[in-house]
């Protein structure tokens, strides 16, 4: 047991790629930050922690999705990555390749929507880059004075995109508006038919979500998302090498490090924090303490007498089932999908051949069960190089949180040969080329990382919990109910995927605070 004191201005809880942006722009500012990591490795949703490290670099995330390239240059990330086009696949072997706003078959040929979708796309784009200018900035306070300072800038944030809606004219204006609560099934299939293309779209917008396709609300998690972010990108030698970025980014800052240091409590005196405590009993004393570990798990290290009863409940609701799951497959070589260009293999490749499909993957997780055709999002790391080994990452979509009794050894390997059977329709043989496999639910997710119900997005992205109510109303702008107490993960505002965003903008609203 340790007894050792320490003394930082602010202190970190979690070292996923928010907490090491949040550390990182705060000591950038001066400050001295310490990061504390429960795990051996870094990286969180991005970690390539396990038994399996050695063979899967991306055993979680495995793209670059929607990092905000502001953060990636406030932060000078060292990073070397590249840029990917999209296959949808069709069962047919009519697949899409999709870049931007083009849509092409597998011979070049423009794909019969294209027109349609180009159109479709440039409209979305404009709303969603509407929608951007929120990312990087804390949700307004509706119910704050227009005298104050703070909240008029805020408020002046939310104007500038009401006049930008209102520079659009009103035939785009009502279409934005229209969206809000529309799903993007609808809109998908009305101007694309139902297809790969529409499929994609679908399960884009829904991804990790618990909802399909079909739920309303839907159109504006896509928006959402697409304004919060870059291009698509995959990391050179996976995502150990992007959190080795962050790492070293923050490392050149003056970041302190510790791995292995569980926080036991946050400390808080006469309604202010002073620090933590770890597991062994060392103490860091801090002026702020910044969390991105969720508002329930924040709650309970800081003790729950510390806050109203109403934002407990809420934090206690908070809508966070995971429903994504992750297989990685090492292979003995790289397997062939039908119809698929073998320059093309190395491209972002997806199993959701219409939007019907992905509603369809959808239903099963309602009743806390499996679907028998999945949507998968797969990455070959290695098709550039078939020299070295080979392995398969795909994202699962949809795999319930806590199914009836549990994950236990038989619905595992019943869940991963029905994901097997699937692949097995699109690359033939590919099972017989598995040297081994690894299945993580999200349960496991859950238990390795700590995201509240394994979510994607560490809690659901729908309308009632973005902007000024994510994570829940009254948390919604990093601060967290306790003086000093922060809130930087991916349950705050922006939200969810490899951003940076939500950690770059509490170590700021901390700032504006004067919490350090």
């Amino acid at each position: 047991m340790s007894n050792t004191t320490q003394n930082f201005d602010a202190v970190i809880i979690g070292g996923g790629h928010n907490g090491l942006t949040a550390a990182t722009t705060l000591a950038r500012k001066g400050h001295s930050v310490c990061v504390l990591e429960r795990s051996s490795v870094l990286g969180g949703m991005m970690s390539v922690g396990g038994a399996e490290a050695p063979s899967f670099t991306s055993r979680l995330a495995h793209l670059l999705y929607n990092l905000n390239p502001k953060v990636e240059r406030e932060l000078g990330l060292r990073l070397n990555a590249r840029n990917l086009t999209t296959v949808s696949l069709a069962p047919n072997g009519e697949h899409v390749e999709i870049d931007g706003g083009k849509a092409r078959m597998m011979d070049g040929a423009l794909h019969p929507k294209a027109v349609a979708f180009a159109t479709l796309q440039t409209r979305l784009q404009r709303f969603a880059t509407l929608l951007s200018r929120l990312s990087l900035r804390t949700p307004p306070k509706l119910s704050g004075s227009w005298t104050d300072p703070e909240t008029f800038g805020e408020l002046m944030g939310l104007a500038g995109i009401g006049l930008g809606l209102k520079g659009m004219g009103k035939v785009e204006m009502r279409e934005f508006l229209r969206a809000l609560l529309t799903n993007v099934h609808d809109l998908m299939v009305d101007d694309l038919d139902d297809g790969p293309l529409a499929g994609a779209m679908a399960a884009d917008a829904v991804r990790g979500s618990f909802s399909g396709p079909k739920a309303p609300g839907t159109l504006f998690s896509l928006l959402y998302r697409l304004g919060n972010g870059a291009n698509l990108r995959a990391p050179v030698g996976g995502m150990a090498s992007a959190v080795a970025a962050f790492e070293d980014a923050a490392a050149r800052a003056g970041c302190v490090i510790k791995r292995q240091s569980a926080v036991r409590s946050v400390l808080v005196q006469g309604d202010r924090v002073h620090g933590v405590e770890l597991d062994d009993g060392t103490v860091i004393h801090a002026k702020a303490v910044l969390s991105s570990i969720g508002p329930q798990a924040t709650i309970n290290l800081a003790g729950i007498q510390h806050f109203d009863v109403e934002i407990a409940r809420r934090a206690k609701n908070l809508r966070a089932k995971g429903t994504a799951g992750k297989l990685n497959l090492l292979l003995k070589a790289r397997p062939e999908f039908s119809g698929l260009p073998a320059p093309l293999h190395q491209a972002r490749l997806l199993i959701a051949p219409s939007s019907d499909y992905v509603e369809h993957a959808f239903n099963p997780v309602k009743y806390g069960s499996f679907s028998e055709a999945p949507t998968l999002e797969i990455l070959l790391p290695n098709a550039h190089t078939p020299e070295t080994p080979q392995t398969l990452s795909a994202v699962v979509g949809y795999m319930p949180h806590d199914p009836p009794g549990g994950w236990t050894d038989a619905l595992r390997t019943k869940a991963e040969r029905q994901i097997m059977a699937v692949l097995e329709a699109y690359a033939p043989g590919i099972g017989d080329r598995v040297q081994h496999s690894e299945l993580l639910t999200p349960t496991d997710i859950q238990t390795e990382t700590g995201a509240a119900g394994g979510h994607w997005h560490h809690g659901e992205m729908g309308i009632d919990q973005i902007l000024n109510v994510r994570p829940i109303n009254g948390m919604a702008h990093y601060q967290c109910g306790v003086e000093g107490l922060y809130l930087c993960g991916a349950s705050a505002h922006p939200g969810g995927d490899i951003n940076g965003a939500p950690g770059r903008n509490s170590a700021l609203q901390a700032l504006k605070d004067g919490a350090l």
